[in-house]
């Protein structure tokens, strides 16, 4: 079926006549709700809690096109400022809560960013809402250091509170049910972000609630020496103290010891970071390693296991990888973001590692594992039946890393975003805009490559967010929806996108046409109208997306 068959209806009767109405281009504003943009156009500005959710997803880290990072990242405090002293503290540490369990953020950097400024508030209700869900957020010792880092940034004095020693004593006893768990991660995450279990323990006084936790204590404070003194015949004490000592030996072995290491790594769950750094170059550690990696780990070193020969073609290792990236359960539990996929996805076919003189021969296969992943990701939701305009943004300031990456730019986020959508509808059209359009010959089964590959020679230039609906007029073609996919940094065009929308609505007689403006950068601009019911702007890459677009298009809120 061609997707574009129902988006051509192109009588005269289908449609009005364009009637002249007096423009007022894109630098000067149509209403007194409008705020001047970076690059002097004006637009929309999204609500302080609309803004947060762009923060906790998308992050400031480099900064965008027209902002640098340090000032995107003030906007961004500021604005959980204002929330909390408008007594909507509680409010923040929900969606931050929100946002962390259902994995809907691709880094956690910017959810510890605002968990630390709600903590360290001066508001009672959003500091023990905050200090509450630490251990909820903060899931694994990496994200309690960073969260600790922020925490002495955002301090305003010397030394740690009580209710901050607390929090912190709650997240080491909080394992008592399985500490074994609290041993892994210790050992595996001795230190980050210059703090150190070690570091955590003094400065936050914890006293351990039951042996089994000083024992574990007692060994990241001082030593294996140390924690013999609390053992016990209790069960789980002898458990923890064969996992500590498995990893004492691990820590002990040399070259001749390479299948000594083996059977401690499947006796133990030993993993990367308990494996001599001079032993992390055998062929035969790492093909033990992979058999009992954890899904993230396993993406993060496909280059490295890829240069050792693990992943050849028609390889037992292949065939793991392939399987385990396609299951859509394992990504689910494991809380995979589909943007660390597409970044795992650029590196990996890109045979190179981006630092160092890592590199290996791809695997097609992986390659295409890869990529079905990014879309099993995102949560499934089942085609409209509308008819869409998928309008990409390929101005200039969409050539920016989006969320920290270096690898990936706005422009090609937006691609994959767009092939989410084109993937599931059976009627679409896709352009690319900046101060023009192009229509794209985009379908269904184009994979990601294909479609940057057809984006790559386009014209960036600047910026009119109005050229999606002007393509349906000037076409004369039929949407139910338009899906702008931007950093809404428009300024280029002689009227306003929500002007355009209303003109079309009325020229194509579609008075309920709709508007969902996806946001790459974590600015506060949206070019949808907050008036208006049928203008909606969501986040770009918050897993949650696909499921608020598609209720919002089906008109279920």
């Amino acid at each position: 079926m061609d997707h574009t068959a129902d988006c051509d209806m192109q009588t005269d009767d289908d449609f009005t006549s364009l009637q002249p109405s007096e423009l007022i281009s894109q630098d000067n504003p149509i209403s007194y709700d409008q705020v001047e943009n970076s690059t002097g156009g004006f637009v929309y500005q999204i609500t302080d809690v609309k803004r947060v959710l762009r923060f906790l997803c998308l992050g400031t880290e480099k900064g965008s096109y027209y902002a640098k990072e340090k000032e995107l990242l003030r906007e961004n405090i500021q604005c959980i400022d204002r929330l909390i002293m408008n007594g909507r503290g509680p409010e923040v540490v929900d969606l931050i809560c929100t946002v962390s369990i259902e994995g809907r953020a691709c880094k956690q950097g910017p959810t510890l960013y605002a968990l630390a400024i709600c903590c360290r508030c001066n508001d009672s209700k959003t500091k023990t809402a905050a200090y509450k869900i630490l251990g909820s957020v903060c899931r694994i010792p990496t994200h309690l250091f960073e969260f600790v880092k922020y925490c002495e940034k955002e301090s305003s004095g010397t030394g740690w509170g009580r209710a901050h020693r607390v929090a912190i004593g709650k997240w080491y006893n909080g394992f008592s049910k399985d500490p074994k768990k609290l041993a892994y991660l210790v050992t595996k995450y001795q230190n980050r972000h210059s703090w150190s279990h070690r570091d955590v323990v003094r400065l936050a006084h914890i006293k351990p609630e039951d042996s089994k936790i000083d024992m574990i204590l007692k060994y990241v404070v001082k030593d294996m020496a140390s924690a013999n003194s609390m053992y016990s015949e209790d069960r789980s004490v002898v458990d923890v103290k064969a996992f500590l000592d498995g990893v004492e030996e691990a820590k002990k072995c040399t070259k001749s010891d390479i299948d000594k290491l083996r059977s401690l790594i499947v006796e133990h769950q030993l993993v990367r970071e308990h494996v001599p750094t001079g032993l992390l170059d055998s062929k035969e550690v790492w093909d033990t390693l992979l058999r009992l990696m954890p899904m993230m780990a396993m993406i993060r070193n496909l280059g490295k296991m890829s240069t050792l020969g693990l992943l050849d073609s028609k390889s037992f290792g292949e065939t793991l990888v392939v399987d385990k990236l396609t299951n859509e359960g394992l990504l689910k539990s494991a809380r995979i973001h589909p943007f660390s996929l597409l970044v795992a996805w650029n590196q990996y076919k890109a045979g190179r590692g981006s630092k160092g003189k890592l590199s290996w021969s791809v695997n097609d296969n992986i390659t295409k594992a890869l990529e079905e992943a990014f879309y099993k990701a995102f949560k499934n939701v089942p085609p409209t039946g509308k008819r869409y305009l998928l309008a990409v943004d390929v101005s200039g300031s969409m050539q920016t890393p989006v969320i920290g990456s270096s690898e990936i730019e706005a422009f090609e986020a937006s691609a994959a975003m767009m092939l989410l959508t084109a993937r599931t509808e059976e009627n679409f059209e896709v352009i690319a805009f900046s101060k023009g359009y192009t229509k794209l010959d985009i379908n269904r089964v184009d994979t990601l490559n294909t479609v940057l590959k057809k984006c790559s020679n386009l014209p960036f230039s600047g910026t009119d967010c109005s050229m999606p609906m002007l393509y349906a007029i000037d076409h004369k073609k039929k949407f139910d929806v338009f899906i702008v996919y931007t950093d809404s940094e428009t300024y280029h065009g002689k009227m306003h996108p929500s002007e355009a929308l209303k003109q079309y609505r009325e020229y194509a007689k579609i008075h309920d046409a709709r508007l969902i403006v996806v946001g790459m950068v974590s600015n506060g601009f949206s070019i949808a109208d907050p008036n208006d019911p049928f203008m909606m702007d969501v986040v770009g890459f918050d897993t949650e997306a696909p499921k608020a677009m598609s209720n919002f298009v089906m008109g279920k809120f």
